[in-house]
């Protein structure tokens, strides 16, 4: 009784403390309700030795994500030293007579607070890196059969996987576009890119998994083994349990990337153009493209943004004068990979690959670099915002798939209306086709019911002040889809209902459901995606 006085005693300081800090240092808005007693006990945990903090300096770190529009403060933060940490709080958890909510943290660049858990525990997996002596990263396989994997901890960053696996000679085939993301992170959601139309996202790539489910229990599974946790946890919002470990497929590493940009003023022709190129997709095909996406640039500055420098300076007059004539220009984005091997062909199969495109005459640019500088073309623009104060602002990210049949229609009723009255946009806008059939309709992850969707991507940023306004775009923007009958599909999904989330998993509802029941029935995990917890 005493120790949980003073831990409430002690929450409530915080609190009010980090409250004083923020305000005064206006870095973002505070949103929560009043800490309510604490269900665990800091000094008992601590005691069997665990490290589980709740000093200012941990709870400010899991209260806060990428998105910083959502403050969420637990009771405490778990620094696993091992993974039997990880299965002892969660049996802590379920030998509750009221269970308390436990979230997994990678990097945090979740956008509404989805890696938060408000009066619970949220478990830095990040601190796992220290502890894994040099094992978090192990590459095997058979050269001769092909089965190359890597084994890969939960907390390990894609970045540092590439140069793990490069060092044999191999690597990953799909990519998030931001390399500095955890690789349990990236497979709870599904990991997209432009190379998810020929390999799949990453959930696709994945050989087995070791998971702590919701019960605490420790699972080896894949795709012939414990099967209904592996289907159920990639793409699955951490519901089901937290991935401590992936074994990754791997293939013959590139060296170098034949990479282009072309600029279209017709919607048409560029959805027609990027659809096309999308069909010729087969893994083993020399003749595909390794990367493509499309992106829109609109008038707000120089065309190249913090995702990647990419166009001459000396073009940028003339390209910005095109924007200005149009007001969206579509840019189309190819890339194919080579090496040693195919350094003497690339340019042959980039001609065949753009013979016939509809791009607008001279608005064709074109780069070659390394693999490695490709991949992780973004880390350059996020350390110039981080010089300028620029990347820890709110995020008002909007993400969604949308039916092929009906992206005509997205366009003219949300690009060229809403955005363009709304003259707001600030940050990159994605817009590029998928195949479904390069997806596992077994796992979680959601996708319209088509045989090619486009992904839309509203990477705004915003300042403390502002950032609601586009968020009012985001309403706006799914309004028209609700309105349209366009059933879109929000990817990083963000819903306030287990109505709205029962609509959008739709017929997978079912299974999802009964799912949570098999492995977390008491629907401890991840608390800030709300699909079982209201908070």
């Amino acid at each position: 009784m005493a120790v949980n006085v003073l831990i409430k005693t002690y929450a409530m300081f915080v609190f009010l403390i980090s409250r004083l800090i923020f305000s005064l240092g206006k870095s973002k808005p505070w949103i929560t309700t009043n800490i309510v007693p604490p269900t665990i006990s800091p000094d008992k945990y601590n005691e069997n030795g665990y490290n589980l903090r709740t000093d200012l300096e941990a709870l400010k770190m899991a209260s806060s994500d990428y998105g910083n529009m959502v403050t969420e403060i637990p009771t405490a933060v778990l620094d696993p030293s091992s993974i039997n940490d990880i299965a002892s709080l969660i049996k802590s958890s379920n030998n509750h007579s009221v269970p308390f909510h436990i979230a997994a943290r990678g990097q945090g660049h979740s956008i509404r607070g989805q890696a938060m858990a408000r009066n619970g525990v949220v478990v830095n997996m990040t601190a796992m890196k220290s502890q894994r002596n040099g094992t978090g990263i192990v590459v095997a396989g058979n050269r001769a059969s092909g089965y190359n994997y890597a084994d890969v901890g939960g907390e390990q960053l894609w970045i540092d996987v590439l140069h793990a696996t490069l060092e044999h000679g191999l690597s990953p085939v799909s990519w998030t576009d931001y390399l500095y993301l955890t690789v349990g992170g990236t497979l709870s959601n599904a990991g997209i890119s432009g190379t998810t139309f020929r390999y799949g996202p990453q959930i696709s790539n994945v050989y087995e998994l070791d998971v702590i489910t919701g019960k605490g229990d420790f699972v080896t599974c894949s795709a012939h083994k414990n099967s209904e946790l592996f289907h159920a946890v990639l793409g699955g919002l951490g519901q089901f349990g937290i991935i401590v470990r992936a074994r990754i497929a791997l293939e013959p590493a590139p060296k170098r990337v034949k990479w282009v940009r072309m600029l279209y003023t017709d919607f048409s022709e560029f959805a027609r153009d990027q659809e096309r190129l999308i069909k010729i997709n087969d893994r083993k095909d020399k003749n595909a493209l390794d990367y493509l996406e499309g992106s829109l640039l609109m008038n707000q500055g120089p065309p190249d943004n913090w995702r990647s420098s990419f166009f001459p300076p000396s073009d940028h007059p003339r390209i910005i004068s095109k924007v200005t004539q149009n007001k969206i220009v579509y840019c189309l984005e190819i890339a194919k990979f080579y090496d040693d091997g195919s350094i003497h062909t690339v340019d042959e199969v980039l001609k065949v690959l753009t013979k016939g495109l509809r791009y607008e005459p001279g608005f064709m640019f074109e780069k070659d670099v390394s693999y490695v500088d490709f991949l992780d073309r973004v880390r350059g623009g996020e350390l110039k915002l981080q010089s300028q104060g620029l990347w820890e602002v709110p995020h008002p990210w909007l993400n969604l798939f949308i039916p092929k049949t009906r992206v005509e229609e997205f366009n003219n009723g949300v690009l060229r209306d809403i955005v363009l009255k709304r003259n707001i946009t600030t940050g990159p806008v994605l817009l590029y086709p998928m195949n479904r059939n390069k997806w596992d309709d077994k796992m979680s992850a959601v996708i319209p019911d088509e045989d090619v969707f486009y992904t839309v991507g509203f990477l705004h940023s915003g300042g403390f002040d502002d950032w609601e306004s586009f968020d009012e775009q985001n309403k706006e923007i799914l309004q028209f889809c609700e309105d349209a009958g366009i059933e879109v599909k929000q990817y990083l999904a963000y819903h306030k209902t287990q109505e709205e989330w029962t609509k959008h998993f739709g017929p997978k509802w079912t299974t999802f459901n009964q799912r949570k029941l098999m492995f977390d029935p008491k629907k401890i995990l991840s608390p800030g995606q709300k699909i079982f917890t209201r908070q």
